[in-house]
């Protein structure tokens, strides 16, 4: 069988990882990327020889039916034989997600940007309880979601927000967030008592660092600004506001939050390098997508995602048609069904375009 020389191929690829890694003196340098390579494949190793020694446990099955003269003898053994088959299947299932090719940025950590679209104050609003259901969302995975930036509109809404989430497999979980999020319900500002629709948009970008991506400081210009607040309010006296704006690309990255124009500087770069890696990653992403069949998300900020309906308490994911009525949960951060539902979705066409 096929599948079973490529098993032993990466079970083989992984005793001779172990091998090395017993060796480590000699690595030098090598050692963090042939260690994370071994914890990689364990549990593809693990599922490896389970489906192996159930093939092989199958095979015995049919060598003993071919011999047994006991019908009860051959009930029984049927009866094992099927067990093992739907095994062997699930087994399979699990080697087939397994052995998906892994997005590179999947264990990265995610910048989030929240800005408010269409609709006024009203989206403003919308666009705070966004985010403050993300950090809720990351305070339940026990990530740090560390406030970047808020441009407060005065009565409680964002502009727009960002924050730094750090943790176990960030932007695998958020990756699939991008996109125009829209609402629909009675505005705080109105007392009419009719049913508003505004939006938001959202961005989720990996964290790149320096060895990601290649900035050359030939291609800033960098400019700097005195800092204010809602409304033209000062917030400072010193040009500690930054501005840089990457050349070749035309991406531009303003920061303001912090009374120093180091840190501020830091968060912009760290931001632009971001943003930069992302459109890099998008290019080759959309020329995959051409030869593919289709995307859960293609990251698009236009593309409409989700509407959230707070008179019906209803909350509908547009990709994967999927529909909840438990909007309250949904905003303080249960966002685990979509999470795990669009994931799966992913997974499933993954596994339809290499078949």
């Amino acid at each position: 069988m096929s599948i079973i020389k490529k098993l032993d191929g990466i079970i083989q690829k992984f005793n001779d990882l172990e091998k090395k890694l017993m060796d480590s003196s000699s690595l030098g340098q090598e050692l963090a990327k042939i260690s994370k390579e071994h914890s990689d494949l364990s549990p593809i190793v693990e599922l490896a020889k389970s489906y192996k020694k159930s093939v092989k446990e199958l095979d015995g099955i049919d060598e003993m039916l071919l011999e047994a003269q006991d019908k009860e003898m051959k009930d029984m053994l049927l009866s094992e034989k099927d067990d093992l088959k739907n095994k062997i299947e699930n087994l399979e299932q699990q080697l087939k997600i397994a052995l998906l090719p892994k997005d590179e940025a999947d264990e990265k950590n995610a910048i989030l940007e929240v800005r408010a679209g269409t609709g006024g104050e009203e989206a403003a609003l919308f666009a705070a309880k966004l985010f403050a259901m993300y950090q809720k969302y990351s305070e339940r995975q026990g990530w740090k979601f560390e406030i970047m930036a808020l441009s407060e509109t005065g009565i409680g809404g964002y502009k727009d927000a960002s924050a730094l989430i750090s943790g176990n497999n960030v932007f695998a979980k958020l990756k699939f967030e991008s996109g125009g999020h829209r609402v629909q319900r009675v505005p705080e500002t109105e007392s009419q008592g009719r049913v508003h629709t505004s939006a938001a948009t959202v961005a989720v970008l990996p964290e790149a660092e320096e060895i990601d991506i290649k900035i050359d400081e030939n291609d800033l210009r960098i400019d700097v600004y005195r800092s204010s607040g809602p409304g033209g309010q000062s917030v400072n006296t010193t040009d500690s506001a930054v501005r840089i704006t990457h050349i070749p690309t035309g991406v531009t990255v303003s920061m303001q939050d912090e009374k120093s124009q180091i840190k501020n500087r830091e968060k912009a770069m760290k931001v632009l390098r971001s943003r930069i890696y992302d459109a890099e990653r998008a290019r080759a992403d959309k020329e995959r997508a051409d030869t593919r069949k289709g995307q859960v998300g293609s990251g698009d900020r236009s593309e409409r995602v989700r509407t959230y309906n707070f008179p019906q308490s209803r909350v509908t994911d547009h990709r994967i048609n999927l529909t909840t009525y438990n909007i309250d949960n949904i905003m303080i951060g249960e966002l685990d069904e979509f999470i795990q539902s669009l994931q799966a979705e992913d997974q499933a066409q993954k596994m339809s375009e290499s078949e």
